[in-house]
C-alpha cells in the first residue's frame, strides 16, 4: 500500500512537470504579433482634383501636355515633403496679353508649370515664416525661378518680379498636398528676363477746394487780392453829391442875379 502511494505521487509529479515544460515551450516558441502600422496619407489624384475643384482647365491642360502633372503626382504621393501648388484660374490666362505664352518653347512651358509649385507642403499658417525666408525656390529650381512671399494680416501675397498676386482661396490644405488659387499666372524672370514691368503709379491725392474766409479780401480773376474800397471823394456816391451841390449853387446865383437886375 505504501509502495503504491509513492508510485502514484511520483507519477502525478512527473505529469505536472511535463505540463509545465510543454506550456513554457509553447510560450517561448509562439510568434510575437507586431502592431498594425498606422495608415499612411490618402492618395491624392491631382488630375481629378483640378478637374472638379474650380475653373482650372487651362492650367491643367498645360500640366498634361508638358507631363508636369506626373512630376507633381510623384512629389505629392511618393515623398515625405509633399507639395504646394499655386493654380491660376482660367480668367488669369485669358487676361494675359503681354507677355504671351504662345511663343514659349516646350522646355520653357514646362519650366513655367514647375514654377507654380513648391517642393514641400505649406499650410496657410506656414506662409508667415516663408515671408522671412524669401525668396523661396520652386520645383523649377534656380534663383531666377524663386518666389517672394509676404503675409499681410493673414493674406498671402506672391511676387515673381513679373507677376504680383495673392492667394484668393485654399482649394485643399491637407498634408501632403496643398492647392491654392491665385488670380494671375506666375511669370518667372528666367524666361521673361529681368527687365521687369514698371510698378503702377499711385493715384494722385484729391485736392480740396479752399473757400475764402468771410473777412478775407476777395480775389480778382488774376488771383490778386483786391484792396477794400475807401470811403473818399473818388467813390461814385461822393462825386454825385458834389455835382448836385455845384448845380444848386449856380442855380441860386442865377436867380439872385435876376432879382437884382429886375429891381435896379
Amino acid at each position: 500500500m505504501g509502495y503504491s502511494m509513492v508510485v502514484i505521487v511520483t507519477s502525478l509529479l512527473l505529469v505536472l512537470q511535463l505540463s509545465t515544460v510543454v506550456a513554457k515551450g509553447k510560450a517561448i516558441g509562439a510568434p510575437i504579433m507586431a502592431p498594425a502600422p498606422a495608415p499612411g496619407p490618402e492618395y491624392t489624384n491631382l488630375t481629378d482634383l483640378l478637374s472638379v475643384a474650380g475653373p482650372f482647365h487651362t492650367f491643367l491642360n498645360y500640366l498634361e501636355s508638358t507631363k508636369v502633372i506626373e512630376t507633381f503626382q510623384t512629389q505629392a504621393n511618393n515623398t515625405e515633403q509633399g507639395i504646394t501648388l499655386f493654380v491660376p484660374k482660367d480668367s488669369a490666362f485669358s487676361s494675359l496679353k503681354k507677355p504671351s505664352l504662345s511663343n514659349l518653347t516646350s522646355d520653357q512651358l514646362k519650366s513655367l508649370c514647375l514654377f507654380h509649385a513648391l517642393p514641400r507642403y505649406y499650410s496657410l499658417a506656414d506662409f508667415k515664416n516663408l515671408s522671412d525666408m524669401s525668396p523661396v525656390s520652386t520645383l523649377a529650381g534656380g534663383n531666377l525661378y524663386s518666389l517672394n512671399f509676404t503675409d499681410d494680416s493673414g493674406t498671402v501675397h506672391l511676387n515673381s518680379g513679373w507677376s504680383r498676386t495673392k492667394v484668393s482661396s485654399a482649394v485643399r490644405a491637407t498634408y501632403p498636398v496643398a492647392v491654392y488659387q491665385v488670380d494671375k499666372v506666375l511669370l518667372p524672370e528666367a524666361i521673361f528676363g529681368t527687365d521687369l514691368p514698371p510698378m503702377p503709379a499711385p493715384a494722385p491725392a484729391p485736392v480740396k477746394d479752399i473757400a475764402p474766409t468771410a473777412d478775407s479780401p476777395a480775389a480778382d480773376q488774376t488771383g490778386n487780392a483786391k484792396a477794400p474800397a475807401s470811403r473818399d471823394s473818388s467813390s461814385p456816391s461822393a462825386s454825385h453829391k458834389m455835382m448836385s451841390w455845384g448845380i444848386l449853387n449856380h442855380l441860386f446865383l442865377a436867380i439872385g442875379g435876376g432879382f437884382l437886375m429886375f429891381f435896379l
